[in-house]
């Protein structure tokens, strides 16, 4: 169906699949795939018999990537097959897994809202705090709403060695302007005791502004940016083991971080090219000055979690846990038509500047049980549960206090139950989640581009029994197979169709607005393992498929995004590699191709190709280490995105209209560079170089025509990180 991966992956596909598995260290060696997961799972499981397409970033690759840059997501690109691009930005906006928006968790917590996407879940604590990362790689209800695209669970450090430990970390980074440089500080303290353990870090970054690869100023991105900024993070866990032979346990976290712009710049405009207009393009810059009356933009997030588990509890694990997260994100000015206070907008020179702000608030309850061997048959596990969640959000104006998506409140109880079953070299799994949640909508009056439009409030009830299964065959020692079949469910971003309903829209009350139904999207995915002596493979082949899925388009009106609700269908290729070739040099390889359809408009067939909104292009990342010491190593990755062009028109059989997609984006190979050196007592000093050859380019989401949306990538820069422990 869709080309060119359709026939293979339609060939393929006879059943249902888990991604592969594969872990890999920094520098890229295969590492023991015998270690737990709870992504998922909710209780440990042993990896290697997860039916689930799941990828492990571990501490030494986060650290890598901290070593270049402290973009929160910049790992996912580098690390994870199905991931897109990093925006580079405060925001997260463009930022897809397998071509849908991902749930994000940290320590199991949900970041954001899916009631209001408003793509900045992504930058939620300082990165030195993350241990490590388990992402599942396709549609997965086990942790509640919102995982259409996947679950990507950020887990935090534990204590690493007996007693007491305290690590300083610092890093400077440049671009060799005045303005352009980045200083951090950091300091974790941790301990670990026969009973108690605690960990307490705090950090504080001071980011300069951003150049391209030519040497101008990257704009700010619309949606909040990294660059001229400053953040601060407090993060406390602490826990206590009790109990006869210390099988119970208690922990609690708080987690506080803030990350808020300066305010030195102000946005300018670039221009794309037009033969008359623009003959000579240029991306957005930024220049120094203020909005008047403007309020900075800031992510605020700030969480407490409390854990309680029992290791034998009845014979089997308990584990309860409770948690409050409250977020606030704020955006930078715009003066677009749908912010003015009438309609129409009045001339350029006289329109306000406003700004969005989204708050949101969420308490949880989860509770899960987990025994072995049920029923007296050896290796069969049972795990069980009950979540209960409370999701609020809403969105307004802020220099003007006007509302702009009403008041939203989620209410959820879902009970899950799995079960797997280790036959011999055989593991069977098959499982079954109920999600019964009721969304509740004030009634509100939209802005004066809408119309002023009453629009009245109401309840919608969510209901959904979502089923999985799958299996793994490890054939040999080295060599395993696995399929599996898997549901999501999620709420495709309801606050946009509900702040854009007019005088001329059908429908004036929430009850009526088919694009607040749910979306519930379903995975198949087959594929295979291999670990050898001196390295490991994997690949899969996989289809997502959502009968009333969710889609993002530009408005030509606005130039804002808009919410398409209709059938998609996206299909998929991975591929993974780490190889050692001997004991100084490893690599990895690392690959991903994704297709989607859509319709045109609700209703008719899947014809219209998905763009960059929503499907990343296919890409292949790379690395090479050097370990000629103890005390050495060096890594030398790189990136690469593929151009795609996307051309096509189609008739509607419902109106007889034309309808036109063209979509050309041109890719490009990012290098980068990282060097360790051990100094002993002295600690380690590391120095990163992210896009070592300062290539110039436009982020590819950025290529499409949009709202203040052209972006060019950052250029060159060199950071020096040094990091001591006693």
């Amino acid at each position: 169906m869709i080309n060119p991966l359709s026939a293979a992956i339609s060939t393929i596909l006879l059943a249902t699949s888990i991604a592969p598995a594969l872990a890999q260290d920094a520098a890229g060696q295969a590492t023991d795939l015998d270690q737990i997961i709870v992504t998922g799972s909710r209780t440990p499981v042993a990896i290697e018999k997860v039916p689930g397409a799941v990828t492990l970033v571990t501490a030494e690759q986060v650290q890598r990537n901290l070593n270049l840059t402290e973009d929160a997501t910049a790992v996912l690109a580098r690390m994870v097959p199905g991931y897109s691009e990093s925006s580079q930005a405060m925001s997260n906006s463009g930022e897809t897994l397998r071509g849908r928006i991902a749930l994000r968790l940290f320590d199991g917590v949900p970041q954001g809202s899916p009631l209001r996407e408003g793509n900045r879940n992504g930058t939620f604590t300082d990165m030195g705090v993350i241990g490590r990362i388990e992402v599942i790689n396709g549609p997965s209800a086990a942790e509640g709403i919102g995982g259409s695209g996947g679950v990507i669970n950020y887990l935090s450090k534990n204590p690493e060695v007996d007693g007491h430990q305290t690590t300083v970390s610092t890093r400077y980074g440049t671009q060799f302007k005045d303005d352009s440089a980045t200083k951090k500080v950091g300091v974790t303290h941790t301990y670990r005791g026969d009973a108690a353990d605690f960990v307490v870090s705090g950090a504080y970054i001071d980011r300069g502004i951003s150049y391209d690869g030519e040497g101008r100023r990257v704009g700010l991105n619309t949606s909040g940016s990294l660059s001229d900024s400053y953040s601060k993070n407090l993060f406390v866990k602490g826990g206590y083991n009790f109990g006869e032979g210390q099988m119970q346990r208690i922990q609690a976290t708080y987690s506080n971080f803030m990350i808020r712009g300066k305010a030195n710049y102000i946005p300018v405009e670039g221009c794309r090219f037009d033969p008359v207009e623009c003959p000579v393009p240029s991306t957005n810059t930024a220049e120094k000055g203020s909005i008047a009356g403007s309020l900075a933009e800031f992510n605020e997030f700030e969480q407490v979690a409390v854990k309680y588990t029992n290791a034998d509890f009845f014979g089997g694990d308990l584990s309860v846990d409770a948690y409050w997260a409250d977020q606030a994100m704020r955006y930078i000015p715009e003066n677009g038509s749908d912010r003015q206070l009438v309609k129409p907008a009045p001339p350029e020179a006289e329109r306000i500047w406003d700004q969005s702000e989204i708050v949101s608030d969420k308490k949880g309850l989860r509770v899960g049980y987990g025994y072995h061997d049920l029923a007296g048959v050896e290796g069969l596990r049972l795990r069980a549960g009950v979540d209960f969640v409370e999701d609020t959000a809403a969105q307004r104006l802020a220099l003007t206090n006007r509302l702009w998506v009403p008041p939203m409140e989620y209410t959820s109880l879902a009970g899950y139950a799995q079960l797997s079953w280790d036959i011999g070299p055989v593991t069977l799994d098959a499982g079954v989640r109920r999600e019964d949640g009721e969304l509740s909508i004030d009634s509100y009056t939209t802005v004066a581009f809408r119309d002023h439009t009453p629009v009245q409030g109401g309840k919608l009830d969510y209901k959904a029994t979502m089923p999985n299964f799958g299996a793994i065959w490890r054939i040999n020692d080295q060599f395993s197979v696995f399929a599996s079949y898997s549901e999501g469910f999620g709420i495709a971003n309801v606050g946009i169709p509900l702040r854009n309903i007019q005088a001329n829209s059908p429908c004036k009350a929430v009850s009526c607005v088919a694009d607040l139904d749910p979306l519930i999207t379903e995975n198949r995915e087959i594929g295979f393992n291999w670990r050898g002596a001196r390295g490991q493979i994997g690949a899969s082949v996989y289809k997502s498929e959502s009968e009333f899925g969710s889609s993002l388009s530009v408005d030509e009106a606005t130039d804002d995004f808009i919410l398409t609700r209709a059938p998609v269908e996206i299909e998929g290729f991975e591929f993974n590699s780490a190889w050692t070739f001997n004991d100084q040099l490893r690599g990895t390889l690392l690959y991903s191709a994704i297709r989607g359809q859509t319709s045109y408009h609700t209703g008719s067939a899947l014809a219209k190709e998905m763009g960059i909104l929503d499907i990343s292009p296919d890409k292949v990342t790379a690395s090479l280490t050097w370990t000629p010491n103890d005390k050495f190593d060096a890594t030398l990755g790189v990136t690469k995105t593929f151009s795609r062009d996307l051309t096509e028109t189609w008739v509607s059989p419902v109106n007889g209209n034309t309808y036109g997609n063209e979509e050309d984006t041109y890719g490009y190979a990012l290098w980068d560079l990282t060097a360790n050196y051990d100094l002993g007592t002295y600690g380690k000093l590391s120095v990163g170089i992210e896009n070592l050859l300062d290539k110039q380019y436009v982020l590819t989401w950025s290529q499409l025509p949009g709202w203040q949306n052209y972006f060019a990538g950052r250029g060159r820069m060199v950071s020096i990180s040094h990091t001591i422990k006693f």
